[in-house]
C-alpha cells in the first residue's frame, strides 16, 4: 500500500477535481466547436436542397459563418422589454443552456471515455432534459407578453408529449439490456456479426417512432410549432435578443447533438464497427452521430410542417399506444426469457 508521499498527483483529491474539470472541459469544448460545425451544415443542406450556395464568403467555403453569427450576437444590444421580469428573463435561456450541457457528463464517447460512468445514467439524461422545459415556460413567462406565453405553452405540452414515447422506447432498450448503462448498452451490442448484432435490427419500429419523438422533443421542423413565425412570430423566443437569444439557439442545437448521440448508442452500436475485424472506436461514434444529424437537417428542408392538433394527436394517439404495446411484447419476452435465449442463439460467438 502507497503512503501519501508515494501518490500520483492524479489520485489526490486535488488532482482528482483538476482530473474532472479538465475532462468536463473536454467534453463541453467538443459540444461547442461540434456546435459552430451544425449550424454551418444545417444551412448548406438546406441550401443545397433548395438550390442555393449557403454560407460561402466569411472563411474558407464559409466555414467560419457560424462564428461571425455568434459574434454579431454576442455584440449586439441586449434589448428587454419594459414589463419583463427581469430575473426569471435572464435565468431562462441560463437555464435551457446549462442543462443541455450537463446531459453530456454521462454520455460515453469510447470505452471507458465517460465524465460520470453512472448505472442510472439514461434516468440522468431525462431529468437533465425534463428539467429544460421550465427555461422555455420562464422565458415564455418572463417576456410579458402573449405571444411568448402561447409559444411556450405550446412548447410546455409538446415537450412532455414526446418524452412519454421516448421515455418507452428507451425502457425496450433497458429490457434488452439489462442495464441503464449507456456503456453496458453498447457492450451488449457487441457481437460477431457487426451492424447486424445491434438493436436497431431487434427494435426496427421504434427506431423510427424514436426520431421523429426526437423531432418534437427538440423543437425540430417539421414540429417546430412553438416558435413558428407563420403562427407566433417566432414563439417563446421573440422576446429575447442577442446573448440570451444565442443561449436559447445554442441549447436547442446541443440538444439535437444529444439526441443524435442517443440513437447511436441505444441503437447503433455507439463506438462499435460495423464490419467485425475492424477497430473500433470514438470516430464510428462521431460518423454515425453526424449521419443522424444530416438526417434532421433533410428532414427540415423537405418536410412540410405540421398543424398543433396533429401533432398532439400523433403523439398521444398514434406513438403512446404504439411504443406501450412495444414495451409490453418485450417485457412478455423477456419474462418468459424467450428474447434472450433468440438473442444468444443469434449472437452466438459474438
Amino acid at each position: 500500500m502507497k503512503g501519501n508521499g508515494d501518490m500520483g498527483f492524479f489520485e489526490t483529491t486535488l488532482g482528482m477535481a483538476v482530473l474532472m474539470v479538465l475532462q468536463s472541459v473536454l467534453i463541453v469544448g467538443f459540444v461547442m466547436i461540434s456546435l459552430l460545425f451544425l449550424v454551418y451544415g444545417d444551412r448548406k443542406i438546406w441550401a443545397a436542397v433548395q438550390m442555393r450556395r449557403g454560407p460561402n464568403v466569411v472563411g474558407p467555403w464559409g466555414v467560419l459563418q457560424s462564428v461571425a453569427d455568434a459574434l454579431k450576437f454576442i455584440l449586439k444590444e441586449i434589448v428587454v422589454p419594459a414589463g419583463a421580469d427581469r430575473p426569471v428573463y435572464f435565468l431562462a435561456p441560463m437555464l435551457s443552456f446549462v442543462l443541455a450541457v450537463i446531459a453530456w457528463a454521462v454520455i460515453p464517447f469510447n470505452d471507458g471515455w465517460v465524465l460520470a460512468n453512472v448505472n442510472v445514467a439514461i434516468l440522468f439524461v431525462f431529468a437533465a432534459s425534463s428539467l429544460e422545459v421550465y427555461g422555455v415556460i420562464m422565458g415564455g413567462w418572463a417576456s410579458n407578453s402573449k405571444y411568448p406565453f402561447l409559444g411556450s405553452l405550446r412548447s410546455a405540452a409538446q415537450m412532455i408529449s414526446y418524452e412519454v414515447s421516448l421515455g418507452l422506447i428507451i425502457i425496450g432498450i433497458i429490457l434488452s439490456t439489462g442495464s441503464m448503462n449507456f456503456g453496458n448498452i453498447v457492450a451488449a451490442q457487441d457481437t460477431s456479426y457487426g451492424l447486424f448484432g445491434w438493436y436497431w435490427l431487434p427494435h426496427l419500429p421504434m427506431v423510427v417512432l424514436f426520431f421523429i419523438s426526437a423531432l418534437a422533443e427538440t423543437n425540430r421542423p417539421p414540429f417546430d410549432l412553438p416558435e413558428a413565425e407563420s403562427e407566433l412570430v417566432a414563439g417563446f423566443m421573440v422576446e429575447y435578443s442577442s446573448t440570451p437569444y444565442l443561449l436559447f439557439m445554442a441549447g436547442e442545437y446541443i440538444a439535437i447533438w444529444l439526441m443524435c448521440a442517443l440513437l447511436s448508442i441505444l441503437f447503433f452500436g455507439g463506438w462499435l464497427s460495423p464490419i467485425p475485424g475492424i477497430p473500433d472506436g470514438f470516430g464510428w461514434l462521431f460518423a454515425k452521430m453526424v449521419a443522424w444529424f444530416f438526417m434532421f437537417a433533410m428532414v427540415k428542408a423537405i418536410v412540410p410542417r405540421y398543424r398543433y392538433d396533429q401533432l398532439m394527436r400523433i403523439g398521444w394517439k398514434v406513438f403512446l399506444p404504439l411504443s406501450l404495446g412495444w414495451v409490453v411484447l418485450i417485457a412478455f419476452l423477456a419474462k418468459f426469457e424467450i428474447l434472450g435465449a433468440f438473442w444468444a442463439r443469434y449472437t452466438m460467438g459474438g
